[in-house]
C-alpha cells in the first residue's frame, strides 16, 4: 500500500495493467498514515480487472506496455521509454566528461516506482541522497529528480538543490518541467501532475483514459517555474519514480515538508476528499509513468549475439519462401 498522509487506503499494484479504480492486494504499506512516517512503498498487489461504482473509474489488467517517448540527455544517450513498462536495465555508472560523472543509474523496476510525500524519496536501496533530499543522489530511473524552484528562505534548504538546474532546464531527460491541473467531481478538488515535459504529457493520455469522472477534460499541459501560483512541495501528497513526479493538492499544507527536522508529523489529507478518484489517479500514475525500456539480455550463440542468429534464420526462411 502506497503512504498518503491521513488517507487510509491507497492501494498500488504492479505494472503492465491499466490503472484505474480497482482495488489490489498483496501490496505492502509504505509507511503508515495514522503516524506521519514515511517509506517507499514496495511491490504491489494485482489488478482486479473490475469497475469500481461512485468514482466512475475503470481498472483493466489487460494493459500492455505501450512506446511513449525517446528520452534524450541521459548520462548514455537517448534511450525509450514506455507506459506500463516494467524498466529496468543494465546498472551503470555514468562515464567521465559527461554530467553527475561517477553516479549510478538505472535498474529500478515498475514495483519500485512509489515513494512518499517526502522529497527524496522513491529512491532504491544504494541510490538515495545522504540525509533529507536529492544531494549527491544516483538515478535509478534516469530521470532527475524535480527542481522546485523558488529561493533559500521559503522552506529547508533541500527543497533548493540547484545541482539538477531549474525546472526549464531543457537539459533534464524528458525536457523542461511541466504540470497540468485535474479536477475532482463533487466534493470539488484539483490535483496537479509536475514532472517532465514528456513524462507530464503521456499521463494526460492515461489518466484521460482510465479516470472517467475528471471534470477538466481535455487535461491541458502548461509551464512549470515553481513561482506563485505553481504547486509547491508542501502541497505535495504522493511521490513517484524517485521524486521526478510529484502529484499534489491545492489547499494543502503539510508544514512538515518546509523542515529539515524529519520528526515533525506529515499533515493529514482532508477527510473530505473522494476517496476512490483520488486512488484512480495514484494507481494509474503508479502503473503508467514512463520507464525507460529495460535492455535485452546480452547473449550469444559460437560467439555471434541471439539477434544476428535470429536475423539470419529469418532471412533463409524469407529466401526459401
Amino acid at each position: 500500500m502506497v503512504w498518503i498522509p491521513g488517507i487510509s487506503r491507497l492501494e498500488k499494484r504492479k505494472g503492465g495493467g491499466r490503472g484505474g479504480g480497482g482495488t489490489s492486494s498483496g501490496g505492502s504499506k509504505g509507511g503508515t498514515s495514522s503516524s506521519g512516517s514515511s517509506s517507499s512503498g514496495s511491490k504491489g498487489g494485482t489488478s482486479s480487472g473490475t469497475t469500481s461504482s461512485g468514482g466512475g473509474t475503470t481498472s483493466s489488467s489487460g494493459g500492455t506496455s505501450r512506446p511513449a517517448f525517446s528520452v534524450p540527455n541521459t548520462a548514455t544517450g537517448t534511450k525509450g521509454a514506455s507506459t506500463y513498462g516494467s524498466g529496468g536495465g543494465r546498472v551503470s555508472t555514468i562515464p567521465a566528461g559527461t554530467a553527475f560523472a561517477g553516479r549510478q543509474q538505472g535498474g529500478a523496476t515498475r514495483d519500485q516506482v512509489y515513494g512518499s510525500n517526502v522529497y527524496g524519496s522513491g529512491y532504491p536501496a544504494g541510490y538515495s541522497a545522504t540525509g533529507r533530499g536529492v544531494g549527491g543522489a544516483g538515478f535509478p530511473f534516469y530521470f532527475w529528480p524535480l527542481a522546485w524552484g523558488g529561493g533559500l528562505g521559503y522552506g529547508a534548504a533541500y527543497l533548493h538543490n540547484r545541482e539538477y538546474g531549474d525546472p526549464n532546464n531543457s537539459s533534464r531527460p524528458g525536457g523542461p518541467m511541466m504540470q497540468f491541473s485535474i479536477t475532482s467531481p463533487a466534493p470539488i478538488a484539483t490535483y496537479h501532475v509536475v514532472s517532465d515535459n514528456n513524462t507530464v504529457h503521456a499521463l494526460i493520455d492515461t489518466l484521460t483514459t482510465n479516470c472517467s469522472t475528471i471534470s477538466n477534460k481535455p487535461l491541458t499541459a502548461k509551464s512549470f517555474s515553481g513561482g506563485v501560483g505553481d504547486p509547491q512541495p508542501e502541497t505535495t501528497v504522493q511521490y513517484y519514480r524517485s521524486s521526478s513526479v510529484a502529484l499534489t493538492l491545492d489547499g494543502y499544507n503539510n508544514t512538515a515538508a518546509l523542515s529539515d527536522d524529519t520528526s515533525l508529523p506529515n499533515t493529514p489529507l482532508p477527510t473530505s476528499l473522494d476517496q476512490t478518484f483520488l486512488n484512480c489517479l495514484n494507481v494509474t500514475i503508479g502503473a503508467s509513468v514512463p520507464l525507460i525500456d529495460g535492455a535485452c539480455p546480452s547473449l550469444s550463440v559460437n560467439g555471434a549475439s541471439v539477434w544476428l542468429f535470429v536475423a539470419t534464420v529469418l532471412v533463409a526462411v524469407r529466401n526459401a519462401l
